[in-house]
């Protein structure tokens, strides 16, 4: 009789609450309620106290603030701790097969109620979602390990036993942004011998625009805005030639390692092959609208790539003089080409601050590096690695190929870097508008030396910029095209040491920003 009538007073409850609940819902959708409808929630009370014999009784999962807390905790010291609600009465979530609508906004009417017996990892799911009950959260609360009072006692972590500093610090692990990462710094870089100037080469009655040095290291050439090509002996630096032929000034040269030929090309907008045999022009390329502002060779096929200001780049055919592609997509002028034979083979840089790798075959842009916040003059591909670096007024940066991955940026230089070039020793150098040289380690970025060469005598001090520079085939000297109308010639200085001229270099912190 005790239990029936217990049974019938948690029935009565039961019935209450889930009939304040469906009111509830009833009241948020309200709608105007018709005869019918009042009918129909008798009907569904009667209904819910007739049928809510079967009723599901689930323990709800216990909420720790501390893992395995309801084991038991160790402290320190070895003593075993255990929660303060060991014993009590487990609390239940009762959940049966009353109706319920399909979904959130959705009148209950016989129409679209749901009335089906939930799962078990269902009900384990919303008893997880619950909020816990204020004598569950009482309960964990007196329930804190020794940890927790240390922690917000605020005592010192030196002050706790040795096992909880450990315990913490693997806890900590767990998770890596706790730890202080070490800021990167610049590895100690490897050291070059400083290089001097050791001889300075007139001749030319213009500014000296281009420079190159031809494959057997025998002599190089240089193009002036004198609208001439002179060949010079790269020992003696006596002039052996000079070739008349364009009418404007020659922005570009380059000597085939395949085949006797000179390749140049001008403000004129011509492009020209000269046959060093006999000294003379054989072969034109026609194409580019405006002035052709620099070109290369392909180092395995016999292909010849130009740049200029009509924003293009084209591909050549040496032998046949045929456009074999024509790279659009820059929206300034192209101010630099570069060719090698990995993909991607064709690397270009423009006035609309932009660097493009080409495919070759396809004659379409791979990949657009936009970094640069100014023109980009200036590109060289690295003789060994897989990299390049190209030259900006705002930064000097590297790049890993095949997709242009950012490496570093190299600043320091801040003027317009109209020339980079590097050796197998790893020392890049940039030229500058300005008549400044800076010499950099290409794997740390470090500037080891900085150069400002007087301008020949009788020219103005203005006439103080380096248009081109180029490493011979020994890599022991270096040539600059200068705007004082001479080739100036360098060479490392063989009496330094790392005792005379050290590495004033310390471990600063990297700042490496990628614009």
């Amino acid at each position: 009789m005790v239990e029936d009538v217990q049974k019938h007073s948690v029935h009565t409850l039961v019935f209450r609450s889930l009939k304040r609940t469906h009111d509830m819902f009833v009241a948020d959708n309200a709608k105007p309620v018709s005869l019918d409808e009042e009918s129909h929630k008798v009907k569904m009370s009667v209904k819910l106290h007739t049928e809510y014999g079967s009723v599901l009784h689930m323990p709800t999962l216990k909420e720790n603030l501390r893992e395995k807390g309801s084991q038991g905790v160790v402290d320190p010291y070895g003593h075993k701790q255990y929660s303060a609600n060991q014993g009590q009465e487990v609390e239940y979530m009762i959940t049966g097969t009353h109706p319920y609508p399909p979904g959130p906004g959705v009148a209950l009417t016989a129409d679209t109620k749901v009335q089906r017996m939930p799962s078990e990892s269902a009900a384990q799911s919303l008893a997880v979602a619950l909020p816990p009950s204020q004598s569950r959260i009482d309960a964990n609360r007196t329930a804190a390990g020794v940890g927790d009072i240390y922690r917000h006692a605020g005592i010192p972590e030196r002050s706790q036993p040795p096992s909880m500093s450990m315990a913490i610090m693997e806890a900590g692990s767990k998770n890596s942004a706790l730890i202080a990462k070490k800021a990167p710094t610049m590895p100690k870089p490897q050291w070059h011998p400083p290089w001097k100037l050791y001889r300075v080469i007139s001749g030319h009655l213009g500014w000296v625009r281009c420079i190159a040095v031809e494959p057997g290291n025998q002599w190089f050439v240089t193009g002036s805005a004198d609208r001439t090509i002179k060949i010079w002996d790269l020992a003696s630096g006596k002039l052996k030639l000079s070739l008349t032929g364009h009418i404007s000034t020659v922005r570009g040269v380059i000597v085939s390692a395949r085949s006797p030929y000179l390749f140049s090309c001008g403000e004129d907008k011509q492009v020209k092959c000269w046959d060093l045999e006999y000294n003379k022009v054989i072969r034109h390329y026609h194409g580019h609208l405006s002035a052709v502002y620099g070109l290369d060779l392909h180092p395995t096929i016999d292909v010849l790539m130009t740049c200029s200001r009509d924003s293009t780049a084209r591909i050549w055919d040496v032998r046949t003089k045929a456009s074999v592609h024509t790279l659009s997509g820059h929206t300034n002028a192209v101010a630099t080409v570069k060719c090698q034979a990995a993909e991607p083979q064709i690397i270009t840089g423009s006035h609309d601050t932009t660097i493009r790798l080409w495919d070759l075959v396809a004659g379409k842009t791979r990949v657009t590096l936009t970094n640069h916040k100014k023109s980009v003059r200036a590109v060289v591909l690295h003789p060994r690695h897989y990299t390049f670096a190209s030259g900006s007024p705002d930064n000097i940066k590297q790049w890993k190929f095949p997709d242009g991955n950012f490496i570093q940026n190299l600043s320091g230089h801040n003027a317009i870097i109209n020339t980079l070039a590097v050796n197998s020793d790893g020392v890049l150098v940039s030229g500058a508008d300005n008549g400044t040289m800076h010499l950099w380690d290409w794997r740390t970025g470090y500037n080891f030396q900085r150069v400002h060469a007087a301008v020949q005598p009788g020219s103005l001090d203005s006439e103080s910029g380096i248009f081109a520079c180029a490493f011979d085939q020994s890599e022991s000297r270096l040539l600059t095209a200068e705007a004082d109308k001479t080739i100036k010639v360098y060479r490392e200085d063989d009496a330094a040491t790392e005792e005379t001229h050290p590495v004033s270099w310390k471990p600063e912190i990297i700042k490496r920003k990628r614009f």
